[in-house]
């Protein structure tokens, strides 16, 4: 998964300096296409769910790695990769709070 996220980031610096970029119909780094019809809502929603399911493989591993049934560095793998969820988590809350609080302080 990170060997092909490293691919991915490698082709779009590519097709960046060839001057290819992508538009937002066109497939992304993780090969599925983008949805320009989709909402914000909808947007955030699969965000959240994706960040649920990374959260609870983390806790997965790491309850099989208690037991003797999984390998370290899958472990290891799945705890760091709830670990940048979890922080991806609570920036976007903080900037979403920072965004509220702006908004508030705006006259009227």
């Amino acid at each position: 998964m990170i060997n092909n996220s490293f691919a991915n980031a490698i082709s779009a610096y590519r097709n960046a300096a060839d001057g290819k970029t992508d538009t937002v119909a066109d497939r992304v780094n993780n090969g599925t296409a983008v949805d320009p019809g989709q909402s914000f809502s909808d947007m955030v929603r699969d965000a959240a769910i994706d960040a649920r399911d990374t959260m609870m493989n983390g806790e997965t591993m790491t309850q099989k790695a208690i037991v003797g049934k999984a390998e370290l560095h899958e472990v290891v793998t799945a705890v760091s990769a709830a670990e940048v969820t979890l922080r991806t988590v609570v920036s976007v809350r903080d900037k979403a709070l920072q965004a509220y609080q702006e908004i508030l302080r705006m006259p009227i």
